[in-house]
């Protein structure tokens, strides 16, 4: 890659996606957002008149074969991630793709595979806490041996309670809560305890407010415990009900000490004392939170396509995390502990792997 600047494709332009091209056409340096590509004709819309791209796709393959493109930033469903992303790899692009890689073990390792065909692209996986600064100043600190031995995490992803139920009509592919949410806790427990090797796991759910989410075998408040090699362990808290606002924390249990991070979800250091009380201000969602963490993400990204930096996360552990995530969910439908290790991830069809997790016993 020379100095000039990465040109970057957009695939997807929902929610997430809108908030990845704004970040990457105004935010973000040394590249430029020169395409994009959505089905759906409001996001089309969107990429010309809200941010002036100019060559915009209906089909992903047409993007791909545009030859000034660099790499591609793929905010798709997730079941298409596995293949979008070998495509983009085939196609000579560089890949960055939302979280999770896959909703099943087999279809990460072709990506796996993939990539190792071709060492001079970058493919990324979308973690975004790890780029948030308050987790990296705790993963320096544990690596520093400030707490001494690191041996449990417990992590939580809360959402406010939406009552029109977008992620219950979002169920039937989202793989359910704990890989939709707790992924992201899943790889930062990883991150904390020094990447050990899970090997076992153990899930309890309720529906506390969406009984649509019945259907699909899936709950709107998780617990999960997770057992690593070693004697480590994680214990994981998924919520989708929160009255106040967006609440993520971790907490990290050392032999001298310990870390916690995101305590309280204060948007900001102003507590009010009023006749009402003493309060103050809580995060909407999880993009106030991680703001200022999907930028550096997206630096990075660029960063090390132009081969000005390695990534110190890597495709390696986002199997990992989608591995430990479906252990958990297999665990919820069988009201079980799950080995971690299964014939899952030898199953030919990794959507009958991943429908079998969701399955809820009556």
């Amino acid at each position: 890659m020379t100095a000039s600047s990465l040109r970057i494709g957009i695939v997807g332009l929902g929610r997430l996606g809108q908030r990845h091209a704004q970040a990457l056409a105004y935010r973000t340096r040394h590249c430029v957002l020169a395409a994009a590509c959505s089905p759906v004709d409001t996001e089309r819309d969107y990429a010309c008149e809200q941010l002036g791209i100019q060559q915009v796709y209906s089909r992903y393959e047409d993007l791909l074969a545009n030859p000034h493109i660099d790499a591609v930033v793929l905010v798709t469903p997730t079941s298409l991630h596995a293949d979008q992303a070998i495509a983009a790899l085939q196609a000579g692009k560089h890949v960055f793709v939302e979280k999770p890689l896959a909703l099943n073990v087999p279809d990460c390792e072709r990506v796996l595979a993939e990539a190792a065909r071709h060492p001079e692209l970058v493919a990324m996986v979308g973690f975004v806490r790890r780029f948030d600064p308050s987790y990296r100043a705790a993963q320096a600190s544990v690596a520093a041996g400030e707490i001494g031995r690191p041996f449990l995490v417990r992590s939580q992803t809360c959402d406010q309670n939406d009552p029109d139920g977008f992620f219950v009509r979002f169920a039937p592919t989202s793989g359910g809560i704990f890989m939709d949410c707790s992924v992201h806790d899943i790889d930062l427990a990883r991150w904390m305890l020094g990447r050990p090797k899970a090997l076992r796991a153990y899930a309890t759910g309720t529906i506390a407010l969406h009984p649509g989410l019945a259907e699909f075998g899936d709950v709107d408040n998780g617990l999960a415990i997770v057992d690593f090699e070693g004697g480590a362990k994680a214990v994981f808290y998924a919520s989708r009900t929160m009255a106040h606002g967006h609440e993520t924390s971790t907490e990290i249990i050392g032999t001298a000490g310990k870390l916690l991070v995101g305590e309280h979800a204060a948007r900001d250091r102003v507590v009010r004392s009023d006749a009402h009380g003493v309060r103050h201000a809580v995060l909407k969602d999880f993009y106030e939170r991680f703001e200022s963490a999907f930028l550096h993400e997206m630096n990075d990204f660029v960063a090390a396509c132009r081969g000005e930096r390695a990534l110190t996360l890597t495709l390696d552990d986002a199997v990992e995390a989608t591995r430990i995530g479906l252990a958990i969910s297999r665990s919820l439908g069988s009201g079980m502990p799950e080995l971690i290790a299964n014939a899952c991830e030898q199953a030919s069809d990794g959507a009958a792997c991943t429908s079998a997790a969701l399955r809820v016993q009556a």
